[in-house]
């Protein structure tokens, strides 16, 4: 694998903070589903570290997209199918779109009730007022594109171990270390 096969290694660092933090926010907002109403200090704190990592994955997001339209992607092996090139960069545009809509979906909802929203402890300006069904319209969005984003996610994982084990063709090694990556496999 040639130096303009790898991807940068900012590129590198952003895509697997952001993979630990997404897997992490998938988990926590999953399971966040039966966390019940009482005590409502245990509660709370869970959504606000929900909120936070989201709201932290947006901006890495927005970091990366703007890398990335500067940086483009190493070219996949002329040998991989047309299909499979045109999957890989489909999934990779709704991986992109649900991480970047995601937290503004989960921001919209909870800018319109009487809850504060917290960054980490910070409350963060309220500009939004009580309406639950603007909240109900964002936090529908808000889990629709969890559920498509967590599909997308096993689907990327998948794709990325059948490039790693079955085809053993590097593309899983672009994303991977430099010096790590000589020893995979």
């Amino acid at each position: 694998m040639t130096a303009g096969e790898h991807y940068h290694p900012l590129s590198i660092v952003l895509h697997w903070l952001v993979a630990l933090l997404v897997l992490v926010q998938i988990t926590l907002g999953w399971s966040m589903l039966e966390i019940p109403k009482a005590p409502p200090g245990l509660r709370a704190g869970w959504f606000n570290l929900h909120k936070s990592i989201g709201l932290s994955i947006g901006v890495l997001m927005l970091l990366r997209l703007a890398w990335r339209l500067r940086h483009p992607a190493p070219p996949l092996p002329a040998a991989m199918p047309a299909w499979q090139r045109r999957a890989a960069a489909a999934s990779h545009f709704l991986l992109y779109a649900c991480l970047i809509l995601q937290p503004v979906w989960g921001y919209l909802g909870s800018s319109f009730t009487r809850y504060p929203i917290k960054y980490f402890g910070v409350t963060l300006p309220h500009w939004g007022w009580d309406a639950p069904a603007l909240k109900d319209l964002f936090s529908a969005l808000h889990l629709g594109t969890a559920s498509l984003l967590t599909f997308i996610v096993v689907l990327h994982v998948a794709a990325a171990l059948k490039h790693l084990l079955l085809d053993r063709d590097q593309v899983f090694q672009r994303m991977w270390p430099r010096h790590a990556a000589r020893r995979l496999f």
